[in-house]
C-alpha cells in the first residue's frame, strides 16, 4: 500500500525508488526522512569542519559537483543562487591512458551515469540549484558569469592540469574560495612543511597530482589566491555504497594512520578558504 504524498507529490516509497534506480551514488545525501542515497562517501560528519565563508544572499558556484552536495550545502546555508557544473560526457574526463586504453564502456561502467544524481537529488529536496555541463578548464566570465562565493571539493586531484582548473575558477570567483582536497599523508608527516605532491597517473584511481597541505596551499598561491584559513586534517569516510577496502596488513596500517593524523578512517584531506589576490 503507497504511503502518504509528498509536498513534491511523490509518495516515501516513489522517492526510495528513484534513489535505487540510480545505479551509482558519490554522495551519501538524506533527500527525505528514512531516503539516503547510498554514497561512496559521507560527507556529512566532516562538512562542519570546512571553513566555510558567510554564503547568505550570495551568487555561489560549485565547481565538480558530483550529485551535489556541497551545492545543496550552499543552498541550505543561505545562498541566494547556486550554480553547479560538472561533465557528463566520459570523454572529456582526465582518464590517465592506462584507463583510457579499455575504451568508452569501461569508463561508462566504472564512473556511472553523471548527472541523474544530481538531477534525482536537486527534484527530490526541491533544489533550486542550477546545473551547468562545463569544464572547470572552461570558466570564464563569458561562460559562466562572476560568482560572490566558489567553491571545489576533491576535483584538483582529478585533473591532469589542475592549476590550469584554478586559474579559470580565479577568473569567475569575486570573493571567497573554499578549496577541499586529497592529501598524501606521508608526505604530510615527513614534509615538514615543504609544499610536496605525488603523481600517480596510472592507478585505478584516476588521479594525478596528490599533494599535502603546504603543496595544496602553493597551488592556490601560484595561480592568484592569497590563503585566509585552513582546517586541520579531516578524513571523508566511506559511504555504504563504496566497495569494502581490502583489509590485509597494509590496508591495516594506513588505517590505523588515518585515524591519528586525520581523525576518523576514510580519505583524508585539508580544506583552504582563499582570495584571488587584487
Amino acid at each position: 500500500m503507497p504511503g502518504p504524498a509528498t509536498t513534491d507529490g511523490k509518495t516515501a516509497s516513489e522517492r526510495r525508488e528513484a534513489v535505487i534506480a540510480h545505479p551509482l551514488w558519490y554522495h551519501t545525501m538524506e533527500l527525505a526522512p528514512g531516503v539516503t542515497t547510498p554514497g561512496w562517501f559521507d560527507l556529512r560528519p566532516v562538512v562542519d569542519r570546512l571553513p566555510w565563508p558567510d554564503v547568505r544572499g550570495l551568487r555561489c558556484l560549485d565547481v565538480g559537483t558530483a550529485d551535489g552536495f556541497l551545492a545543496f550545502e550552499l543552498e541550505r546555508r543561505g545562498a541566494r543562487e547556486v550554480v553547479a557544473t560538472d561533465l557528463s560526457d566520459h570523454e572529456r574526463w582526465d582518464w590517465p591512458a592506462t584507463i583510457r586504453e579499455r575504451g568508452l564502456e569501461y569508463l561508462r561502467a566504472a564512473a556511472g551515469p553523471k548527472g541523474a544524481g544530481l538531477r534525482i537529488a536537486r527534484e527530490l529536496l526541491g533544489s533550486g540549484v542550477e546545473a551547468l555541463e562545463v569544464s572547470a578548464y572552461e570558466l570564464s566570465p563569458e561562460a559562466v558569469g562572476r560568482f560572490d562565493v566558489v567553491v571545489c571539493g576533491s576535483l584538483l586531484l582529478h585533473l591532469r592540469e589542475p592549476l590550469r582548473a584554478l586559474a579559470a575558477i580565479r577568473s569567475v570567483c569575486s570573493g571567497p574560495f573554499l578549496c577541499t582536497n586529497e592529501v598524501d599523508l606521508a608526505l604530510t608527516a615527513l614534509g615538514r612543511g615543504r609544499p610536496l605532491a605525488r603523481l600517480d597517473a596510472t592507478s585505478d584511481l584516476c588521479q594525478w597530482w596528490v599533494p599535502n597541505p603546504a603543496g595544496h596551499r602553493r597551488m592556490l598561491e601560484s595561480t592568484g589566491f592569497v590563503v585566509e584559513r585552513e582546517s586541520s586534517l579531516y578524513a571523508i569516510p566511506y559511504g555504504s555504497g563504496h566497495p569494502r577496502p581490502a583489509r590485509g596488513p597494509r590496508a591495516v596500517a594506513h588505517s590505523v594512520a588515518r585515524r591519528l593524523l586525520a581523525g576518523n578512517d576514510g580519505v583524508p584531506h585539508c580544506a583552504v578558504l582563499a582570495r584571488p589576490r587584487s
